[in-house]
């Protein structure tokens, strides 16, 4: 049992997963499953019993059952009691004053995080208000690398994401180059293909390829198909840079993607040996959002961002180069608003840090949410000041083959520009000499004929070939 006495009223908890629950800010998906705070002094109450819950407690009550849960037993079988030992003795709260302090540094957060499990992170978030979050994400520096070398201090990357409605490679190109004239594209240039076949799957592949060749552009390039198909693209010596998946916090949940930890372990076996990374070799993309475990049935009673987290201590196992939080794009039955939605990509990027990921974000909502633009502009702004490793971008904001809204190709350089940050280096250095940017690493005013040729050149082909 859990208490915490208000004003004369004694709330009891019985358990941790409730206790988490009702601690959880207001979000539609929690009461959507009935886990939520029946009142907002409930969740008052809950945050202070959660605040003086010590962090050694997440060691010893699992939130899904060790014997029927793959990821429960990963998370708990792989922590790092040396890492954790610095804050074994402390509470949530005090774990919360922990981390603000001007002595949780960036090397000492990098030390901890093989001692956190993703429900420490969770829980902490539970009790720290949006600046607590962007501020101690900040310190966190996480650098992968494979073609290009994300996460630097200073830097903020970009997925380039040219989807189309029927993967047309004219207007996949055409999109492509679109997003490079932008300078967009160093986290990775990748497409949601329409379908999961493997002919598709390597149409697409090639193609990227071979813009990137043509191009000699220092990036990773990857099409968002199952691992599956992915596996079997890589078998047939498909050019595949980053094996992507979605994946969740329980089995069950990751069973109804179509994946499990075995699998995941071959893609990253496969698209490790084809060493196609030349400055590192983080070969995976994962991507997650707060709601998945909960829409197929497989949350375990557990409230939807700590089942977020438990994803990312799946991610974390396989030393992804980039991993993302699709924050509005399940939708209003989950994150019903601009509030809800831009409190949940903090937490996810706060989190994600704090384990140990490069985190990034698909700043992102549905036409049937309650929010709009003017909210994703909020939310990029915060992100950026938070050290997000990388954003999403489409064409106009709008993308045409998902049907959801994005960001746009501008908005990486409005980002960029208020917050002072550069792409990765290497793809920096490329842009400058394409003539897309100056030596400030502003938009040039020349015309960047070394990337213009070439994809006239390609378009027409592609034309002709259809």
């Amino acid at each position: 049992m859990h208490h915490a006495d208000i004003a004369g009223t004694r709330w009891t908890f019985p358990d941790l997963k409730t206790l988490m629950a009702k601690a959880t800010p207001a979000r539609s998906g929690d009461t959507l499953a009935g886990l939520a705070a029946d009142s907002a002094l409930e969740r008052v109450a809950a945050q202070i019993a959660l605040a003086d819950l010590p962090l050694k407690s997440f060691l010893r009550d699992a939130f899904v059952p060790y014997e029927e849960d793959e990821v429960t037993r990963l998370i708990l079988d792989t922590h790092d009691a040396a890492a954790f030992a610095p804050i074994a003795h402390l509470t949530v709260g005090g774990f919360r004053e922990w981390l603000l302090d001007e002595r949780a540094t960036a090397p000492a957060l990098a030390a901890l995080a093989p001692g956190l499990t993703p429900e420490m992170a969770a829980a902490v978030s539970k009790i720290m208000r949006l600046q607590d979050l962007v501020t101690v994400a900040a310190k966190c520096e996480v650098v992968t690398a494979f073609r290009n070398t994300l996460g630097l201090r200073g830097r903020m990357a970009t997925r380039l994401q040219p989807n189309h409605p029927t993967d047309d490679p004219r207007g996949i190109a055409a999109s492509l180059f679109d997003g490079l004239l932008y300078g967009v594209g160093d986290a990775v240039i990748g497409v949601n293909p329409v379908t999961d076949g493997l002919a598709d799957y390597i149409k697409i592949v090639r193609l990227l390829d071979e813009i990137r060749e043509r191009l000699a552009i220092p990036t990773q390039t990857c099409c968002l198909g199952h691992v599956s198909t992915a596996i079997e693209a890589m078998n047939a010596h498909a050019p595949v840079d980053l094996v992507f998946q979605s994946v969740a916090g329980s089995q069950k949940a990751n069973a109804g993607f179509g994946v499990n930890l075995t699998m995941l372990r071959e893609a990253q076996q496969a698209g490790l040996s084809l060493q196609r990374g030349t400055v590192g070799r983080n070969v995976m993309y994962f991507e997650t959002g707060q709601g998945s475990a909960l829409s197929a049935e497989a949350h375990h009673g557990v409230d939807q961002q700590t089942m977020e987290a438990r994803a990312y201590g799946v991610a974390r196992a396989f030393s992804p180069l980039i991993v993302n939080t699709v924050v509005g794009f399940i939708g209003p039955e989950y994150l019903f608003n601009g509030k809800e939605i831009i409190r949940a990509g903090l937490e996810d990027h706060f989190c994600g840090k704090l384990l140990g990921l490069p985190m990034g974000c698909d700043v992102c909502y549905t036409n049937h949410a309650d929010a709009d633009q003017d909210d994703m502009d909020t939310l990029l702004t915060v992100l950026g000041a938070a050290g997000a490793t990388f954003v999403i971008a489409v064409p106009g904001a709008d993308d045409v083959m998902l049907n959801y809204q994005s960001l746009a190709y501008h908005d990486a350089i409005y980002i960029r520009e208020t917050l002072k940050k550069r792409p990765a280096p290497e793809f920096d250095a490329w842009l400058y000499s394409t003539g897309i940017v100056d030596a400030a690493g502003r938009l040039s005013d020349g015309d960047a004929q070394a990337l213009l040729a070439p994809a006239r050149h390609l378009i027409d082909r592609l034309g002709e070939a259809a």
